[in-house]
């Protein structure tokens, strides 16, 4: 068993709010990086390591949130489930010696209700993309130019599950996508565009090893390809661990 070291500031809204987190990892300060974490029924809070709440920032309905470094910025994207019938997504820059989040807007990103959210940066051009998972089982994969004034989102894919999947992570190292099918299990996908839109079956909800809903993904990233992904198993309250690169 782990036990937890720290934990939240609770969110002030009740019942179900309190969603998905991404950590901002400071390069110089480790101890001061930062936690964003949505609350899908107000906004998305920054938060310590140590759990204080930093800032909020209030938003409709955003359920997934990530983050990826462009530039000399900290781009943060999340779901955005304002609309159950036009998926959108919200785009915001991290300040980080201030510890809080500027809105950039909200993007169309295809019908749809979204639900999960993941980032990948493209090793070759640093070129950012999003992942939109779709509350019926579709990935849209969009690609995101924060460049100029206006951010531009544009669908450049889509891929598709059988049944509703939320969590998504992308391996920057790897250039693989890994999303949950909640009463199924774990898919991965080559993250690139241009790539099939195939899926590939990596590890079943049994009701044992992982158990139904299986939900959040993070990575524990070790060395060029090592490491774990994390799952969380929320049928039984745990979280499961996959032995990256092969997933065992």
């Amino acid at each position: 068993m782990v036990a937890a070291t720290a934990e939240t500031d609770p969110v002030e809204t009740a019942a179900d709010a309190a969603d998905d987190p991404a950590i901002w990892r400071n390069p110089a300060d480790p101890a001061k990086s930062l936690v964003i974490g949505t609350d899908k029924k107000a906004g998305i809070h920054v938060y310590s390591l140590a759990g204080k709440r930093l800032s909020f920032t209030p938003a409709d309905r955003l359920n997934n949130v990530d983050l990826r470094t462009v530039g000399t910025r900290v781009i943060a994207a999340a779901s955005d489930r304002a609309d159950v019938d036009a998926a959108h997504v919200s785009l915001f820059t991290l300040d980080t010696a201030a510890a809080r989040l500027a809105p950039l807007g909200r993007f169309p990103a295809g019908p749809g209700e979204a639900y999960g959210m993941c980032l990948w940066t493209r090793a070759r051009d640093h070129a950012l993309f999003g992942f939109v998972v779709l509350k019926d089982g579709r990935i849209d994969q969009v690609a995101i130019d924060v460049s100029g004034g206006v951010p531009k989102v544009t669908t450049v894919r889509s891929m598709k599950l059988a049944s509703q999947a939320e969590g998504c992570v992308v391996d920057d190292r790897t250039g693989l996508l890994y999303v949950a099918e909640e009463d199924v299990g774990l898919w991965r996908f080559d993250a690139d565009p241009a790539a099939p839109a195939t899926a590939t079956p990596i590890a079943q909800v049994d009701g044992k090893t992982l158990v139904a809903d299986a939900e959040g993904l993070a990575l524990a990233p070790s060395g060029s390809r090592g490491g774990y992904l994390v799952v969380s198993s929320q049928g039984d309250n745990a979280y499961t661990l996959y032995r990256l690169p092969g997933v065992t």
